[in-house]
């Protein structure tokens, strides 16, 4: 699940956007993987919270599109489980996306 802050950050102009995700049966680490990373898969390791579930907060360029998804410590990937936008990749069936 994606929450977007409308209020854009002054200093930097970004929209504050965070990612969640719930607990996820043995799962040692989850990464939040995408545009904003160029893909890397281990750029951004997301926090794992006391009851299981998974949170990152970025600051990304307004205005765009972002394609991402999640992935595990064990290479299982997850798209958003709430129903937000998809794209068509090459390499998987569809990425999630967020606007911001």
């Amino acid at each position: 699940m994606v929450m977007k802050e409308k209020v854009n950050n002054k200093k930097s102009g970004k929209v504050r956007v965070m990612f969640t995700m719930p607990a996820i049966d043995c799962c040692g680490c989850l990464y939040l993987v995408g545009r904003f990373s160029e893909w890397n898969e281990s750029v951004y390791r997301m926090h794992c919270a006391e009851d299981g579930k998974w949170s990152l907060t970025l600051e990304l360029e307004p205005g765009r599109d972002y394609q991402y998804r999640y992935r595990t410590d064990k290479g299982v990937w997850f798209n958003d489980p709430v129903d937000n936008a998809c794209a068509k990749s090459t390499y998987t069936s569809k990425n999630s996306v967020v606007r911001t």
